[in-house]
């Protein structure tokens, strides 16, 4: 198992009550299931279909994979001009 701390964002922090949460999940995961988990977490169920996750500052797709050294974050939709 791998733990996965991820950083929380503006709403998501509201949502969860927290800046980060951690999270275990077997090796070799990927952010589909990082997602399943944050689901199961008290607040979690308010999570849109598809999140924004971003993985070494990086946006990341629901495909890949996760080792326990990346820096993981949950970021809010953003609006702008």
């Amino acid at each position: 198992m791998n733990r996965h701390v991820v950083r929380l964002f503006a709403r998501y922090a509201e949502l969860f009550a927290a800046e980060q949460v951690e999270v275990q999940l077997p090796a070799n995961s990927s952010v589909a299931d990082l997602i399943t988990a944050l689901r199961a977490l008290p607040g979690g169920a308010s999570l849109p279909a598809i999140p924004f996750v971003a993985v070494n500052l990086s946006h990341a797709a629901a495909d890949t994979r996760l080792s326990a050294s990346d820096e993981v974050a949950l970021l809010p939709p953003l609006a702008g001009g």
